[in-house]
């Protein structure tokens, strides 16, 4: 899978990392203009070349999703960005109580990313690693399995820190890869997958449930937590979420659907499921 390499430095002081987002730094800020071959969504970053990453096939609970900067359970959310910070090489991590990092150690961290291409927020789409590039910074280069592993993306997978989340870009021999991993830490009932609820069934009373008690995939608990706040019956949720239109495929059966109402079901007036493991979906590019 040809990605595009850049060099730099992690460098989290006045930012509010969580497990899937981390700003970097490029040592040449005129690469980031190669990201999607020039030709595609820009990453956004400061004239010192300054960009926010959010971690490619990876999803951890959220720390602050919203206005309301709602949380998934913390227990879990913390751990997971205290384990990204790690895997990079920050061995302490000062914050102010709304999650401000105030002072690191060391002050930077030396690493580079791998990537296709941005969101629509402009936040780089990238397999994020440590230390030594295993090549040189703004060429692409063959990401094959062996380079995935250096990765914390993958590191997160296996811990089960993360859920597996897929985009249509991913390459396929990565995407196996990550899903095997993310499989194997679910068996092992490692991490989250301990508590994990999205497919049994969660149980939402109230907005309590989702920020202080179940432990969903992050794209359920956004979708759910938009909806109550509209203040309406769980009974109409597969509608809003008919109406939201995510694009995504079904691996297992080959089919390609717009609506989270066709994997979510409610139950009992009060129980929310996914019908399929997160692995088994792959969405649309974001």
């Amino acid at each position: 899978m040809p990605m595009l390499l850049i060099k730099g430095f992690y460098d989290i002081k006045g930012s509010q990392p969580d497990g899937d987002t981390v700003h970097f730094t490029a040592d040449d800020p005129g690469e980031w203009s190669l990201v999607g071959g020039g030709g595609g969504r820009a990453v956004e970053h400061s004239a010192v070349g300054r960009a926010k990453l959010r971690l490619d096939a990876v999803d951890a609970l959220e720390t602050h999703y919203g206005p309301s900067r709602d949380h998934q359970p913390l227990q879990f959310a913390h751990a997971a960005r205290d384990e990204l910070l790690k895997s990079l090489g920050f061995v302490d991590v000062q914050r102010q109580p709304d999650e401000t990092v105030t002072a690191t150690t060391p002050e930077t961290v030396p690493g580079f990313v791998l990537t296709r291409g941005a969101d629509v927020h402009g936040r780089c789409i990238a397999l994020a690693g440590a230390g030594t590039a295993p090549g040189a910074s703004g060429l692409e280069i063959d990401v094959d399995v062996a380079v995935l592993l250096t990765t914390v993306n993958h590191h997160l997978l296996v811990e089960g820190l993360a859920y597996p989340t897929f985009y249509r870009s991913l390459f396929t021999s990565l995407r196996v890869e990550m899903a095997a991993v993310a499989v194997q830490a679910r068996e092992a009932c490692r991490g989250l997958w301990a508590s994990d609820v999205t497919t049994t069934g969660a149980k939402i009373t109230g907005l309590a449930s989702l920020t202080d008690d179940v432990v969903i995939l992050p794209k359920l608990f956004r979708r759910t937590v938009d909806y109550l706040r509209l203040a309406m019956p769980l009974s109409c949720y597969p509608a809003f979420l008919a109406g939201v239109q995510d694009r995504y495929s079904v691996l297992s059966t080959g089919e390609r659907r717009a609506g989270l109402h066709h994997i979510v079901e409610v139950t009992n007036g009060h129980t929310v499921r996914m019908t399929h493991q997160p692995e088994d979906l792959v969405f649309e590019d974001a």
